[in-house]
């Protein structure tokens, strides 16, 4: 799945992200990759599935997130689930770990893309939503798709 907008190339969406948490803030961090990890996310080999960013030692890392071996790699290949360094600035990463602080909150990948031939990551402070909330997502999403089809069949 790529899109490509305004010099970006979407390289992986997290549709989880949205049905599971109400997305509160966004936030775009650069990654610290290898050189084979680079070359797999330019042929969309990569999964958000079951990643999430963590705090360490004042530094935020993206862990579980799926970069697949590349296939011409060496023994000096990565190992695909390792954690990854999310580069932003000093400010950015102290406000952020104060709302993590937060009950309740986390933070979640949504989106990971190139731009200008950079790897960047989009991540959002969330918070869980209960199961009658995700039921309301659905319901609303069914009513939409129906409103949709009725007005194809209307206009053909």
């Amino acid at each position: 799945m790529t899109q490509k907008s305004a010099g970006k190339k979407i390289i992986a969406t997290n549709k989880r992200a949205r049905f599971e948490y109400e997305l509160l803030e966004f936030f775009e961090a650069g990654l610290v990759l290898t050189g084979t990890e680079i070359k797999s996310v330019r042929a969309n080999r990569v999964s958000l599935a079951r990643s999430y960013v963590q705090p360490r030692d004042n530094e935020l890392w993206l862990v579980e997130a799926h970069i697949a071996e590349y296939d011409h790699g060496n023994t000096q290949n990565h190992e695909p689930t390792r954690p990854r360094k999310l580069l932003l600035h000093r400010r950015e990463i102290s406000k952020i770990l104060d709302s993590l602080g937060q009950k309740g909150l986390t933070a979640v990948p949504t989106r990971l893309y190139l731009k200008n031939g950079r790897a960047k990551l989009e991540f959002a402070l969330a918070r869980g939503k209960k199961l009658h909330d995700k039921r309301q997502s659905l319901a609303r999403r069914d009513s939409q798709r129906q409103v949709e089809r009725a007005l194809r069949e209307k206009y053909r």
